[in-house]
């Protein structure tokens, strides 16, 4: 492990994270995210061309050598309520490289001025149109991390229930699937991660439900029926509070019969794959991804 560049990366994020409270205005929290990510320097050499899928915001990154039948619908963390695709463009391109395929990075509209089911609806939305760009199910996969996780499995739980075509393959990295905090790792692991707060999650989980349902199943998918879905590879770093969300969909989908790959990453931090500019971990951890991706979608 590269202890170096992960002490810098964790230096960096606590200096934004540890400077919100409960007073400090979303607008702030926005930007503090995004300025994590303003000095990221593409080495890819990938395009990204804006383009309005249905309604939805997004951006079709591709690098060189990526196929154009090829897709990745991109789902950005950031607990619904702020993230982009600015501060995932990196991650994205490097996706689509080890992918081989150009990645949709979608601007899903965020709470809380657009609460659930806002970011569902354009995740289905970007989807079915991709399919009406004439790109065959088979040929697409869909992943996000964290919130964005957690929306790939409620968008292929809503596309199954629809009778939608189901994509090749699903990769879900560090998916935050429940509201509650109720896995065993959100206070035996608290003292590791250094990025991940229970008290902000529960703060972006009620502005995301508005006052709703806290165990939907297309807001809170630990509660979904996950039988029918694609292949699943769910990444998840040791250093998590939220291991157990992955932990936890990957039993429930295997029960559920659904082929499921489960990587556990030993020292990582929550979604470690975005900062893959400056940790040879998250380089590795999306030629992962990509070999997957590369196998499920042909």
């Amino acid at each position: 492990m590269s202890q170096a560049q992960l002490d810098e990366v964790i230096n960096d994020i606590a200096r934004t994270f540890g400077a919100w409270d409960d007073d400090t205005p979303l607008d702030v929290m926005r930007k503090g995210w995004d300025g994590l990510f303003s000095d990221v320097e593409y080495t890819v050499g990938a395009s990204a061309e804006p383009v309005d899928a249905d309604g939805v915001t997004a951006e079709w990154i591709t690098a060189p050598g990526a196929r154009s039948d090829r897709a990745v619908v991109y789902l950005h963390g950031g607990g619904y309520i702020m993230g982009s695709v600015n501060s995932h463009r990196d991650m994205c391109e490097r996706l689509s490289r080890e992918a081989q395929a150009r990645v949709l990075a979608l601007d899903y509209r965020l709470a809380p001025e657009h609460p659930f089911p806002a970011a569902l609806e354009d995740s289905i939305a970007a989807y079915r149109w991709l399919l009406k760009e004439g790109i065959e199910p088979q040929h697409i996969a869909i992943g996000g991390d964290s919130a964005g996780g957690g929306l790939t499995f409620a968008t292929l739980v809503s596309l199954r229930d629809a009778g939608d075509p189901l994509p090749g393959c699903a990769i879900p990295l560090s998916p935050w699937v429940e509201f509650e905090g109720t896995g065993d790792s959100i206070t035996s692991r608290a003292d590791i991660d250094p990025m991940v707060r229970q008290d902000l999650d529960l703060k972006m989980g009620k502005a995301y439900l508005d006052g709703g349902d806290l165990r939907n199943p297309l807001a809170a998918p630990i509660y979904a029926d996950l039988h029918g879905l694609p292949p699943l590879f769910i990444q998840v770093g040791e250093r998590e509070i939220l291991f157990d969300d992955s932990s936890r969909m990957a039993d429930k989908a295997t029960q559920a019969g659904v082929e499921v790959t489960l990587r556990e990453w030993p020292g990582m931090i929550h979604v470690w794959q975005i900062f893959a500019s400056r940790l040879d971990e998250g380089q590795a951890a999306i030629e992962e991804l990509g070999a997957f991706v590369r196998e499920h979608i042909g």
